[in-house]
């Protein structure tokens, strides 16, 4: 099968796009208006950017009904600020409550029944069920197209990280402990860690 992308309609294309690039780790991004009313929402399409500066980005979508930007990435373009909080496998039911298109005076904290904590460098709350936080201010966003299935990639500069005492050793996260959950085609998830390998990776002599 051959697929030129400009020949699809979006949803097609993003179909393709989800079913290939998987499992994908999520970002529950917490935010808050010029009101103060606060969103939280998960995002898929989420990595690292580089170690120094320690940089991450996610990219939210446009709106598929209408092309409109979603209340995320109007909140951080407007302050400057966000925390991606990581889902582990005991808030994923409330991550999904999340991802309803509520509207913007909506506070995601109460529907989900998650709790607010304070962040340390930011204003946005962070998810106090996440075992691992980073907090973020705006770096830069770029725009791709202004409608449905066209998107945005934020990225951000992480000013704080909190990561649960009972997961931290040595200067490492225990991955066993945090329990993240990735993200599939559909309705799918994925818990990546449980059926894990090693592979070694291979230097040239020198």
């Amino acid at each position: 099968m051959e697929v030129q992308p400009e020949t699809l309609a979006w949803r097609d294309a993003y179909k393709l796009i989800v079913g290939s690039i998987l499992p994908r780790p999520i970002a529950f991004v917490s935010s808050i208006d010029e009101q103060g009313v606060s969103n939280l929402a998960p995002f898929s399409f989420f990595t690292a950017i580089s170690a120094d500066p320690m940089m991450v980005c996610f990219s939210p979508m446009r709106r598929g009904t209408d092309g409109a930007k979603k209340d995320t990435l109007v909140n951080i373009e407007n302050t400057k600020e966000f925390v991606i909080n990581i889902v582990s496998e005991e808030i994923a039911e409330q991550m999904n409550e999340c991802a309803t298109e509520f509207d913007s005076d909506v506070d995601e904290f109460d529907q989900a029944g998650l709790t607010k904590e304070k962040s340390a460098s930011v204003a946005p709350y962070r998810v106090k069920e996440s075992k691992v936080h980073l907090e973020c201010e705006l770096h830069q966003v770029l725009h791709f197209g202004e409608h449905a299935g066209s998107g945005s990639l934020v990225i951000g500069r992480v000013k704080h990280v909190h990561v649960d005492d009972e997961l931290f050793e040595g200067g490492r996260i225990n991955s066993v402990g945090l329990n993240p959950i990735g993200r599939l085609a559909g309705q799918a998830y994925t818990k990546p860690l449980t059926d894990t390998f090693e592979i070694t990776r291979k230097t040239l002599p020198r």
